[in-house]
C-alpha cells in the first residue's frame, strides 16, 4: 500500500488534483480510497458527484462507538473509496483535533486494507498539529505540495517542507515533489523548478490552467470522468504515473524568508 498525502495552501487546487489522481489510479485498476482531512467535506465531490453527506465526525457525533465502515466509507467514481474526515462547526472546536480523531477511528474500524493507494487531501496549514497528523503519525509516507509561482503559495509550500523536514526523523515521511499548477504568471515553471531544487527535490507535474477543470467543477465531476480523451486528462495521468513510480523520496531543505522572496523577485515581471 502506498500512501501519499497532497499539501498546500488553501485554495490552490489540492483537491482536485487528488481527486483527479484518484480517478486516473482507479481507471486503470488500482483500488484507492481518497481521505479529505479538511472540514470543507469538500475533497471527494468530484468523487462522488456531490458533498459527503456523512463524514467520520458526524458519525462519531450521532453514534459514539457503534460507527461502522459502511458509515463512513463511500463509493465513487471508478470504485474509488471515499471518507471525509469532517470537522467541528465554524468557530467552534479544534479542525486539527477532528483529523485526529477521525484517523483514530478509521484505523480501529480497519476501513482501509486491502486498498494500493491512500490519498490523504490535507488542509494546507501544518501549524496546527492536527493537520500535520499524516506526516507525523505515518499515515502518509510519501508527501506532494501542490503550489503555484505566486510568492504566498510558495511560503506556505516552504512552510509545509518545514513540517515534513521536522517529522521526517519520527518516520518514514519523505517529501515526492513539488506539483506546479499553473496561475499563468510570468515565469512560473522556471520559478517552480529552482523552488523545488533549493527544497532538495523537482517539480514533478505542472498543470496548465485549463477550462476543462472549471468545467468538471461544476458539473461535479473529475476532469478524468468528463474529459476523458482531453490533454488535461492526460497531464493527471502522467502525474499519477509519476506518483506510482516515484522513489526518489527527500528531506527537503527549506528556504528562509529572505531567500525566497529573493527567487521570487529573480523571476518576477
Amino acid at each position: 500500500m502506498k500512501k501519499v498525502a497532497f499539501y498546500g495552501k488553501g485554495g490552490i487546487g489540492k483537491s482536485t488534483t487528488a481527486a483527479n489522481v484518484s480517478a486516473a489510479l482507479a481507471e486503470k485498476g488500482h483500488l484507492v480510497c481518497q481521505i479529505g482531512c479538511d472540514p470543507k467535506n469538500d475533497s471527494t465531490r468530484l468523487l462522488l458527484g456531490k458533498a459527503c453527506a456523512q463524514t467520520v465526525l458526524d458519525m462519531v457525533r450521532q453514534n459514539g462507538d457503534e460507527v461502522t465502515t459502511e458509515q463512513v466509507v463511500h463509493t465513487g467514481f471508478a470504485g474509488v473509496k471515499c471518507v471525509e474526515a469532517g470537522g467541528p462547526e465554524p468557530g467552534v472546536g479544534c479542525a486539527g483535533r477532528g483529523i485526529i480523531v477521525a484517523l483514530e477511528k478509521l484505523k480501529l474500524l480497519q476501513a482501509i486494507t486491502d486498498e494500493h493507494f491512500v490519498l490523504y487531501d490535507v488542509l494546507g496549514d501544518v501549524v496546527c498539529g492536527g493537520f500535520a497528523v499524516p506526516i507525523r503519525e505515518g499515515y502518509a509516507t510519501d508527501i506532494y505540495i501542490v503550489s503555484s509561482g505566486e510568492l504566498m503559495s510558495l511560503y506556505a509550500a516552504n512552510n509545509i517542507a518545514k513540517g515534513v523536514a521536522r517529522f521526517s526523523g519520527r518516520g518514514r515521511a519523505r517529501l515526492g515533489g513539488i506539483i506546479g499548477n499553473s496561475r499563468n504568471i510570468a515565469n512560473e515553471r522556471e520559478l517552480l523548478c529552482e523552488f523545488a531544487e533549493k527544497l532538495n527535490t523537482r517539480l514533478v507535474a505542472f498543470i496548465p490552467h485549463d477550462r476543462s477543470v472549471q468545467q468538471a467543477e461544476i458539473r461535479r465531476k473529475t476532469v478524468i470522468e468528463l474529459a476523458p480523451h482531453s490533454r488535461q486528462a492526460d497531464v493527471y495521468r502522467r502525474l499519477a504515473d509519476y506518483i506510482v513510480e516515484n522513489t526518489a523520496l527527500t528531506v527537503p531543505t527549506p528556504m528562509s524568508l529572505a531567500e525566497l522572496e529573493e527567487l521570487s523577485l529573480t523571476y518576477g515581471d
